[in-house]
């Protein structure tokens, strides 16, 4: 006959128990909750760098060159979203906004201009129109650059020129041209240009800070002559 347990005593082993298992319960809890991070300490991702920006005027150009060819090579389509800048690479990507309506629109660069004093960006009709400067003509704008071929450190103010006389594959035949300009001509040198497994040497004569000066001096070197184009620097 075995020992009975009692009754009191019964009660009290459960009611520890039960404590047990709710003091178990609760710590758990804390220590699931202490694996999260306060909302205050998450670490939130570190802004982009500043993009590059030029703030000034913008014009627009639609009809009348619409079908001509732009300095890219490209056919001016005034239904794309394109723009001519004086400086910032062919193929650059920007963003204009308009100051004063709030109103932006993303264009690619093709073309050089506008050579209008005081104008930084020529707009396609389109880019133009959804930002709504077609009839006012012009407007205040800021330029971000998102995209370009090459990296930029600042957004120049002109860009330098240079005339190009000829480019080859074999080195030889370009010191056989630039000897014979530079007996007429001051400062003709020869330029290496390494494309993919080509090495192109580009006989380059002269540097010019403005594009009416490099025309002038390209039509006294084609009247010598010599096949010119005028390249940007």
């Amino acid at each position: 006959m075995g020992l009975k347990t009692p009754l009191n005593y019964r009660r009290a082993v459960s009611c520890l128990m039960a404590h047990l298992l709710e003091t178990s319960f609760i710590v758990a809890v804390v220590l699931l909750a202490g694996c999260s991070v306060p909302a205050s300490k998450v670490r939130m991702p570190e802004r982009a760098a500043e993009r590059l920006s030029q703030t000034g005027i913008a014009s627009w150009y639609g009809p009348g060159f619409h079908g001509k060819a732009t300095a890219s090579g490209e056919t001016y389509n005034q239904s794309d979203f394109t723009a001519a800048h004086q400086t910032l690479p062919l193929g650059a990507r920007v963003r204009v906004t308009n100051l004063e309506n709030g109103s932006a629109t993303e264009v690619s660069i093709n073309d050089r201009g506008p050579f209008a004093k005081g104008r930084i960006i020529d707009l396609s009709y389109s880019a133009a129109q959804q930002i709504n400067m077609v009839g006012p003509g012009t407007a205040l704008v800021r330029v971000d650059v998102l995209e370009s071929p090459i990296k930029l450190q600042r957004i120049r103010e002109a860009l330098d020129y240079t005339l190009q006389l000829g480019s080859f594959t074999q080195l030889e035949n370009a010191r056989q041209l630039r000897d014979r300009a530079a007996a007429s001509f001051a400062d003709v040198i020869i330029a290496p240009l390494q494309a993919k497994d080509l090495t192109y040497y580009r006989v380059h004569l002269g540097t010019f800070s403005s594009r009416i000066d490099a025309e002038e001096r390209a039509r006294q070197v084609t009247q010598a002559g010599y096949s010119v184009i005028i390249m940007e620097k």
